[in-house]
């Protein structure tokens, strides 16, 4: 555990760059300091391995202050990610992830065995390890800096703006790696940003700064995003926090409907009465094995021949697909709103349909799962807790 005890920092022009911050971030857990430029969350974080030095107050690190340890051995044990990797040119990626260890006076050999097995861990090829810096993109570059951060398997990974400087499909893909290599490590993380959708979804904890340095809130994703503390943080949060709040509601409490769902195989008169039968505008085509093809609306079926195939007429594409048992009710929400047909097609794991969905089912899920949220007096599930609660209904 890490835990902030009052701390706060002055410069000696007198600018308060944190003022009296109390905080814990909990072993094991991902903590994210998020707010505005110049609010003191990279001056907080780089206090931790005492790259600035608190003006008053204490910092824990697992109940020893930190200002008792000397400055390099504490980093020796303490991972450090920063936004531009700060890798060292003339050294191999091999080398650079086997900095730490060879420091802590590791043998060569065992030193790059581990520096191979991290490679693979972050998923770098491992014919990338003789190669320079400059011979590597900016997302591989990130990798190795994390790699090198975990190289030592320190408990405790401070990154700051990791993921700042590559280009959006990238930096979506680092936070992806980010989440599963916490899931197998458990290591207690805190990372800085700028940006409240990626402290949203990478942090088990956010912390919400003020300018001056001052905390505002520190709470769960999904309790931030329901209930902020005030105008101040509800502001620096945006406007959409509801759509992203439904990010930790499961979909397998959705209602899916069959009825509007037909093989190719149907013939355009049995596909009618199946189709006003379920008081539907659309029916969804499949394909032999049961994926998706494709939407035919009720204006086609009646105005085409009563023995036509389904499979003849031009379909309306499904847009993107949606999983009951692993994704959320936001998904279910992006793929409805995307479908020209105001309808989303859910799958299992195999890409076979399960049902559709509309936005009155939606809607009825998204109450339930709020009134029994708050009926329970329960936290909301936090990241990665949706999956297990789909797999339990």
């Amino acid at each position: 555990m890490i835990t902030f005890d009052n701390v706060t920092k002055r410069y000696p022009d007198g600018t308060v760059a944190v003022d009296g911050l109390s905080l814990d971030v909990p072993a094991g857990k991902t903590m994210v300091l998020v707010g505005p430029s110049g609010c003191g969350k990279t001056t907080s974080l780089r206090m931790i391995n005492r790259l600035v030095d608190p003006t008053s107050g204490r910092i824990l690190l697992d109940g020893r202050d930190v200002q008792q340890s000397e400055p390099s051995a504490l980093r020796r044990g303490i991972g450090y990610v920063i936004q531009q990797t700060g890798l060292f040119p003339h050294r191999t990626i091999e080398d650079n992830i086997a900095t730490v260890p060879l420091l802590n006076h590791w043998g060569r050999a065992k030193a790059r065995s581990r520096a191979r097995e991290l490679m693979e861990l972050v998923g770098l090829e491992a014919g990338l390890a003789r190669r320079y810096p400059h011979q590597l993109s900016g997302g591989q570059q990130q990798r190795v800096g994390v790699a090198r951060a975990l190289a030592a398997d320190p408990p405790v990974l401070l990154m700051d703006e990791p993921f700042s400087a590559v280009d959006p499909i990238v930096r979506a893909t680092l936070q992806d790696e980010l989440i599963r290599l916490q899931g197998e490590l458990h290591k207690t993380v805190v990372l800085v940003t700028h940006d409240v959708e990626e402290a949203i979804k990478v942090g088990d904890l956010v912390a919400v700064f003020r300018p001056g340095g001052r905390l505002a809130q520190v709470d769960s994703p999904q309790q931030m995003l329901g209930r902020p503390a005030d105008d101040y943080v509800e502001g620096f949060i945006g406007f959409d926090r509801g759509i992203r709040r439904l990010s930790f509601f499961a979909a397998a409490g959705l209602d899916l409907d069959f009825d509007a769902v037909a093989p190719e195989d149907t013939t355009i008169a049995e596909a009618l009465r199946a189709a006003t039968k379920a008081g539907e505008p659309w029916l969804l085509l499949t394909d032999g094995d049961g994926r998706p093809r494709g939407w035919a609306s009720i204006e086609q079926l009646k105005s085409a021949s009563g023995q036509q195939r389904l499979a003849d007429l031009p379909l309306t594409s499904y847009g993107h697909t949606f999983r009951p048992g692993s994704d959320s009710l936001r998904a279910a929400l992006d793929a409805t709103v995307l479908s020209r047909s105001g309808r989303a097609v859910a799958v299992d794991e195999d890409g076979r349909v399960v049902g559709v969905t509309s936005y009155e089912r939606l809607r009825a899920a998204i109450q339930a799962a709020e009134e029994t949220s708050e009926q329970s007096g329960e936290r909301w599930p936090g990241r990665g807790e949706v999956a297990d609660q789909a797999a339990a209904s």
